[in-house]
């Protein structure tokens, strides 16, 4: 991921630019249009950021940049030796053997937990390759790594697979900058921070080697793995902007969009016709967006595997995907596998719980949109394509049973219609009250809750 919070703003500008509302008219590409329609009534997907810096249990690529940030500090052997460090980190390539890698399994909690695409690092900014290359010997698939051997070594390929036969859609997230490149980290060099450590003006041919680098990398990728739904850049300070570093993101879009018709390309933090939708990351919008967009969300507190970490709970990542779908966005919700290639039991038992809930209550979720105001107190507003209003009632930390009473103050069900609350029977009373109206629960749904966390109330407004 790009890192993190004020630094990367403080990098392209301010907060306000990366939000701004750039995205109303059409996209050109008839294709690319109709796709993102599509993904917007997915709504809910898994990132996953795996590597093999998990064995170490550190922040994905990072501890090998040379910036004083937290998630850049280095741990694990050599720590204080940053030469030293940097060939151990890269020596993990020979000892990452996850042998209980098993895709399908992925692909299965995935869906059980209602989530309908899949995002997968095929390769971070450290340079190690998840997918079988010909550009490098940084990759899963060559013979110096011990997982090499096994029939599904081609670990991005293996994965898209597994998901795309499961019913996802499919995205292959790839970092622009790679510091294992000796074209963008030149040797000759030290790196001084995150950015290409040579003048690209000044030694122009070096650049030209990695644009064409690059450009090999992901069309292998967009020719070599299936259908392709997604193309997710990270590494935003690879822009023309920033020290001269264009990669010519015209000609990989074409390339691209040829090999893989209507594929949305995802800039990120980048401004301009190659980001068709925006990320924010860690972070909700206070206000609800224009245009597409998808909030990517760690499900611990790291992007990548962490022993020990801290999950949140059932409760807060339901009451996030609800926040983020009335304000018209995606919750893109990461999972960082461990060494062995399994995901961490705490975040299975959370994909199970959000399942149970959007079991019942995925109809006010999938094909949506915002519906003004989007939130009033603790309720979530979403709009259905036949104009019906869902009202999700986010429950407090305690409140494990439902309210006698609910006050709406921004809409009101037509004269003689039925409010219907989803995985109960039979329809909510209710009356007028000031602007809006007010709902009665009996106590036979009060006393036995169709799910836990939060409760959607439908009707069709005035």
């Amino acid at each position: 991921m790009i890192k993190r919070g004020a630094a990367v703003f403080a990098l392209f500008g301010a907060l306000g630019l990366f939000l701004l509302a750039s995205s109303e008219q059409k996209h050109p590409d008839a294709l690319v249009q109709d796709k993102l329609e599509w993904f917007q009534d997915l709504k809910f997907g898994l990132l996953l950021h795996w590597g093999p810096y998990s064995q170490w249990g550190v922040t994905e690529s990072w501890t090998l940049c040379p910036e004083d940030e937290a998630w850049c500090r280095r741990q694990g052997p050599n720590a204080d030796d940053y030469d030293k460090y940097k060939r151990a980190y890269e020596n993990l390539k020979s000892t990452f053997n996850p042998v209980k890698f098993d895709p399908d399994a992925w692909a299965a909690a995935a869906k059980e937990a209602g989530m309908r695409y899949v995002v997968f690092t095929t390769k971070h900014h450290d340079g190690f390759c998840m997918f079988d290359t010909r550009e490098t010997e940084y990759r899963i698939t060559d013979g110096g790594c011990p997982f090499s051997s096994n029939p599904r070594s081609n670990i991005a390929r293996e994965i898209f697979s597994a998901f795309r036969e499961q019913g996802f859609g499919v995205g292959a997230y790839f970092s622009k900058p790679d510091w294992h490149s000796p074209d963008y980290w030149w040797p000759y060099f030290p790196p001084f921070d995150r950015n290409v450590n040579y003048d690209v003006k000044k030694y122009p041919e070096k650049w030209e080697a990695f644009k064409a680098f690059t450009f090999n990398q992901i069309k292998e990728l967009m020719s070599g793995c299936g259908r392709i739904d997604i193309l997710w850049l990270d590494g935003g300070w690879v822009q023309p902007g920033n020290l001269g570093q264009d990669i010519d993101m015209a000609g990989i879009a074409a390339m691209a969009r040829s090999l893989q018709p209507g594929l949305i390309i995802v800039d990120r933090a980048v401004e301009g016709p190659y980001q068709d939708y925006r990320t924010p990351e860690q972070e909700i919008p206070e206000k609800p967006l224009e245009g597409v967009w998808e909030t990517c969300l760690t499900m611990a507190t790291s992007w990548s595997y962490t022993p020990q970490d801290v999950y949140k709970s059932a409760r807060e990542l339901i009451h996030v995907l609800a926040e983020v779908v009335a304000k018209g966005g995606n919750l893109l919700l990461n999972i960082g596998p461990s060494p062995e290639g399994e995901l961490p039991p705490e975040s299975l038992e959370r994909l199970k719980e959000i399942g149970a809930w959007m079991k019942i209550n995925g109809e006010a979720v999938y094909g949506t949109r915002a519906a003004a105001p989007g939130i009033e107190n603790n309720i979530c507003f979403t709009r259905r394509p036949d104009g019906a209003i869902n009202a999700i009632y986010l429950a407090g930390e305690n409140e494990e049973s439902i309210p006698e009473s609910i006050r709406i103050l921004s809409f009101r069900p037509r004269q003689g219609s039925e409010v219907m609350m989803l995985g109960a029977l039979p329809p909510m009373a209710w009356k007028a009250s000031g602007g809006g109206f007010e709902i009665r629960v009996p106590d036979s749904v009060r006393s036995r809750p169709p799910c836990g966390y939060a409760w959607t109330f439908r009707f069709r407004p005035e």
